[in-house]
């Protein structure tokens, strides 16, 4: 059957224009993080998005620095507990923090809720993704939005600040992925901050936070201003107040 070009045009235009329209209504309707207050209940959760399929054992670039294996801690400064390919919080033991310092980077990291947790809210294997020590990618058990909290605290949230476009988070027990592309603040020769970081977060495949713009430091509960720091800082996994969690696989590819 002929179609005619014009029309075919201007179906492509159309489904175009109603795609972008989607987007920007998802993107923008609560977006700015001075729209509201921090932790505002009443702003409103991601949706919930089925993920698609987990490659398990994906090999790391061969650019890439392994930062954990599955064997070993040797990329590391802290005492958690290695087993079965995995790293495990331990009680009491404080966070895990890398040897080298980063800058702009890609992440690659994997994580597990624990499935016999008995915490809710903000207790149920909370943990977080510490770019440069400062600023957080929260990690969190918000599977299907069941646990109730704060949109800009749940899982592949920027703490505090955006909730996640979407919410593609696998049930506890299950392994979850973040790649993150973060691109540090620049801050000139008196301290003041004159570009602010930027992180792109991916969530079990789906894009869940655009190249936002971070607006300072990570903080409960307030919000903290930009303050000058060197220009590659360590990474850093948050032991919340002896919340379980795992992790593995874990490689980053610094960008600068």
């Amino acid at each position: 059957m002929f179609r005619s070009p014009f029309r075919m045009f201007c179906v492509a235009a159309a489904t175009i224009a109603v795609s972008l329209s989607v987007y920007a209504a998802v993107h923008s309707a609560s977006r700015n993080p001075l729209d509201y207050e921090i932790h505002d209940m009443n702003r409103p959760m991601a949706p919930v998005v089925t993920p698609g399929t987990f490659s398990e054992n994906c090999k790391p670039p061969s650019d890439a620095i392994v930062l954990f294996d599955g064997s070993n801690l040797d990329m590391w400064n802290g005492k958690w507990d290695v087993k079965d390919g995995y790293v495990k919080v331990i009680p009491k033991s404080g966070d895990l923090v890398t040897k080298q310092a980063f800058g702009d980077c890609q992440l690659h990291i994997e994580w597990s809720a624990d499935p016999d947790s008995k915490g809710n809210a903000q207790h149920k294997s909370n943990s977080g993704v510490f770019l440069m020590k400062i600023y957080e990618i929260q990690v969190l058990d918000t599977y299907k939005n069941e646990n109730k909290t704060y949109a800009d605290g749940q899982a592949g949230s920027i703490y505090g600040q955006y909730p996640p476009l979407a919410n593609p988070a696998r049930p506890a027990g299950d392994w979850n992925a973040y790649d993150i592309i973060f691109h540090r603040p620049h801050f000139d020769q008196n301290g003041k901050c004159v570009k602010p970081a930027t992180a792109t977060v991916f969530f079990n495949g789906v894009l869940v936070q655009d190249n936002e713009a971070i607006i300072g430091p990570t903080s409960h509960a307030k919000r903290t201003d930009y303050k000058a720091h060197p220009d590659k800082l360590p990474l850093k996994l948050q032991d919340h107040r002896d919340d379980p969690i795992r992790y593995r696989n874990i490689w980053i590819r610094p960008l600068d």
